[in-house]
């Protein structure tokens, strides 16, 4: 007999299971006759599910048996988190019409009686095998595609990512602050997230939208931004500003991202008594992410040197916030910030600022 398959049929894996020894052994040559030599023999069912873990692709399975028979061990398969369970060929004595049916309805591929022909069995196996292996190509081309739309995914989000710290910056750049400043801020907004029990997609979303807290500064006339001295009712009306300028630069962005971002930059200077800006809101009608904004920025604000000023002590800090709790801060956020302090002195120490000063431009109400 000629066979076409396309299959290497010295590398397809069967497995045998029948208590009767010289069945197996019947078995084996007749495989082997048709180049199938790869193959494993067991009389015991009950060793069934270790060695299918080996990715068999084929089970020649007999159904009277001790300790299991095939119907059982077939439910055991079922019920077997296997990658690829293989396919079951059914190679029995029993030609009872009910146990064909039973059996191909509990997972067999085929069924086939004793006595057989040798190129029944091996045009059977055959068409078993074939439709394993397709299975398992098609299984790891999908697989592979997973992968590769998985490592886009990520390049797309990595650069969507890259985008917005640069965005953060470039406000950043023209105020008094340096551009670790958004890396500080953002990652010690989600160490404050992550200890006041905020979920991890939550804490992510901190890291990720918060370094645009202050893009609405690009809108600002440097007149105002950079003025050294005390701003005017009037100049300090624009500055204010920036919340919405930036809810407005960020108001076409469709993902949860840019939602997050553009609530964040408009409401970062609410306070939690209602007297910030710009819409004067109060308690927790403030968004989450701005609260905890708000505590990272001034946080790490006060602790930073700056040309008009030198960077306050930790304990300073932690005590000013602190103070403000209830009237600036949501109160239960800061209730973590001392146990904090040493995760925002390693975040510091891992983005310290350049030496390079910026040049002086005012300092009152910059934090407010």
């Amino acid at each position: 007999m000629q066979n076409h398959s396309p299959i290497d049929n010295a590398n397809c894996r069967i497995l045998l299971i029948d208590d009767d020894r010289a069945n197996l052994l019947l078995l084996e040559r007749m495989l082997n006759s048709g180049g199938y030599r790869n193959h494993h023999s067991t009389t015991d069912p009950r060793e069934a599910l270790v060695l299918l873990r080996q990715n068999f692709d084929l089970l020649i399975l007999d159904l009277t048996m001790p300790h299991m028979d095939g119907f059982e061990v077939m439910a055991a398969i079922a019920r077997t988190p296997l990658r690829l369970p293989p396919q079951i060929l059914v190679l029995t004595a029993v030609a009872d019409h009910s146990y064909r049916i039973r059996a191909l309805e509990n997972g067999a591929r085929d069924y086939l009686t004793k006595p057989f022909e040798r190129f029944e069995l091996l045009a059977r196996v055959r068409n078993l095998v074939e439709s394993h292996l397709y299975q398992k190509a098609l299984l790891e081309e999908k697989f592979s595609l997973e992968q590769r739309v998985e490592e886009r995914t990520r390049e797309l989000v990595d650069t969507r990512l890259q985008v917005v710290r640069q965005l953060g910056r470039a406000a950043e750049f023209r105020d008094n602050e340096t551009g670790m400043h958004i890396i500080r801020m953002s990652q010690m907004a989600a160490a404050i997230g992550q200890a006041s029990g905020l979920s991890e997609d939550a804490c992510n979303m901190l890291l990720h939208a918060s370094p645009m807290h202050d893009i609405g500064k690009i809108g600002i006339p440097d007149h105002i931004l950079l003025k050294p001295g005390k701003l005017d009712p009037e100049e300090w009306r624009i500055m204010q500003t920036h919340t919405t300028i930036g809810a407005d630069i960020l108001a076409t962005g469709d993902s949860e991202l840019m939602r997050a971002a553009r609530e964040i930059a408009l409401c970062h200077h609410e306070r939690w008594d209602g007297e910030g800006y710009p819409q004067g809101l109060k308690g927790e009608d403030i968004p989450l992410l701005s609260r905890v904004t708000a505590i990272a920025d001034v946080y790490d604000a006060l602790t930073s040197d700056r040309p008009y000023k030198k960077a306050w002590s930790v304990e300073k800090a932690v005590e000013l916030i602190q103070q403000g709790a209830g009237s600036q801060f949501d109160p239960q956020l800061t209730l973590c910030l001392e146990e904090l302090v040493p995760i925002f002195s390693t975040i510091r120490s891992v983005n310290p600022d350049p030496p390079a000063p910026h040049p002086l431009h005012h300092l009152s109400q910059a934090m407010a």
